[in-house]
């Protein structure tokens, strides 16, 4: 099998790629075993090919089934935390707008009865 591109796997099905993965695994169990009893140079460079074609099959595996999970989520009012944007701890616990903006009933009456002073400033 030769060398794996991962804008061509992005196009396969769930199924097609679990089972280019099977094979991809089963080769490299064999390669291994080439290995062991002592098989042909060429067979030991191509281990860290197929490695890394499996490597680039389970990513796209996990980026497609992760933009399903946004696609799903999208209007959602939770969201599982991975989807959640990362930011900050301090930016995350921060009070939202509208926490910042709503006030109790001994602020509301002070406000009404000593509201902000206006100035007309002289130009």
């Amino acid at each position: 099998m030769g060398r794996v591109k991962a804008a061509d796997l992005r196009g396969k099905k769930r199924e097609d790629l679990t089972k280019q993965l099977d094979e991809l695994r089963t080769e490299l169990a064999t390669l291994r075993v080439a290995k062991v009893t002592g098989g042909a140079a060429s067979k030991l460079s191509k281990i860290h090919l197929v490695r890394k074609s499996i490597a680039r099959v389970l990513t796209v595996m996990n980026q497609t089934t992760k933009q399903e999970l946004r696609k799903f989520y999208k209007n959602k009012k939770y969201k599982p935390l991975d989807l959640r944007p990362k930011k900050t701890r301090a930016i995350r616990r921060a009070l939202t707008k509208h926490e910042l903006g709503i006030r109790n009933k001994k602020q509301q009456a002070k406000q009404r009865a000593w509201p902000q002073r206006k100035y007309a400033v002289k130009a």
